[in-house]
């Protein structure tokens, strides 16, 4: 039989791992070891696989090199078939074509800051699940724990984007954006000219969430007439479930709780507000994170908000967790054209730059 690629195989089970929520240590395991034989010649990788001696590189275990072996000799790893055929439920018809409708991710994060992979990787798996584009949004100088970038950081990293971008295949970009700290007082946690520069800005608060209601939403409505800001993220900051342990951030285990309640404000002032700046409430598709609440999904489309279904992945099995925004909304009945990131990435980037 014809061998298969088992740098790619090994990838691919990283990513499921990744996307079913599975333990850190068994998706570094797979990257880690794709990763190893990436840097080896193709001929060298074979005579080890069929002398046995892949386990003796550092990264490669005796269940990778056994996915390997089966890899080169034609077969589809044991492994891989396994979490194929237990990939999980599909989406109902109204959440499946909201999801078939999305044409990128407005959030998510790169090993610049808390995530586990470099943002080429990122960009390529977002590719690869059909995606037109990818915004990036590194966290914000002030959030320390997660490697928030400082504004000589992210202009670093806007001249490595451009780069990126005049690499990866034709028809796929990577949008600038940051997930910038909503401050205690309303402002934004990033110089002024460099948000100018961003495609789009997306705002979160991450501190001070048992705020009082008034304060908080004082706090929330100075961000949102701040005309930097296009989406507001996560907005109660709950946590519903303990933190995923497929991502590998340097900064993720420090300020992920277990559990966390939601953050107490007006939210029909919020939601109002958002509606009359053309601000876009996220739908965030983390397990643990489920924000807003469905009840609150609801009020800010009776307030006439335009929403962005997020994955704020963190590791690239995470850019495939859209699935489950697109059930919350569809349950809550927002439709696909209420929704930014059903648009094309030239549409997003003038409303964006239009606010």
């Amino acid at each position: 039989m014809t061998a298969r690629d088992p740098i790619a195989d090994l990838r691919r089970i990283a990513f499921l791992l990744e996307r079913a929520n599975e333990a850190t240590y068994r998706v570094r395991a797979f990257r880690s070891a794709a990763n190893a034989l990436a840097a080896l010649p193709a001929k060298e990788v074979a005579e080890r696989a069929r002398s046995g001696k892949l386990t003796e590189l550092s990264g490669v275990g005796d269940v990778t090199a056994r996915c390997v072996v089966e890899s080169l000799a034609g077969d589809e790893p044991v492994y891989l078939r396994r979490l194929v055929a237990t990939e999980g439920t599909d989406l109902d018809a109204e959440a499946a074509a909201l999801r078939t409708a999305l044409r990128g991710d407005c959030h998510t994060h790169s090993d610049w800051s808390d995530g586990g992979s470099p943002i080429e990787e990122m960009a390529l798996a977002a590719a690869e699940l059909g995606h037109e584009y990818v915004v990036l949004t590194d966290h914000s100088p002030r959030l320390k724990v997660a490697r928030g970038l400082t504004a000589d950081r992210l202009r670093r990293q806007l001249d490595h984007v451009a780069k990126l971008n005049d690499a990866l295949p034709e028809g796929f970009r990577i949008l600038t954006g940051i997930e910038v700290d909503i401050l205690a007082d309303g402002s934004l946690d990033q110089d002024d000219g460099l948000l100018a520069r961003l495609d789009v800005v997306v705002g979160s608060v991450h501190s001070g969430l048992n705020d009082e209601r008034g304060k908080m939403t004082r706090r929330m409505l100075a961000a949102i007439a701040n005309p930097h800001l296009d989406i507001l993220g996560h907005c109660t900051g709950r946590m519903v479930s303990s933190r995923p342990a497929g991502v590998t951030g340097p900064g993720d285990r420090a300020h992920r709780p277990r559990t966390r309640s939601e953050s107490d404000f007006d939210a029909d002032a919020v939601f109002a507000a958002c509606a009359e700046r053309d601000v876009a409430v996220e739908i965030n598709s983390r397990p643990e994170r489920q924000d807003p609440p469905k009840r609150l999904i609801r009020r800010a489309l009776e307030a006439g908000c335009l929403f962005a279904i997020n994955t704020d992945a963190h590791a690239p099995g995470q850019l495939d967790w859209q699935r489950f925004g697109c059930e919350r909304a569809a349950r809550c009945g927002v439709p696909a054209d209420r929704v930014v990131n059903t648009w094309s990435a030239d549409q997003l980037v003038a409303w964006a730059a239009k606010r």
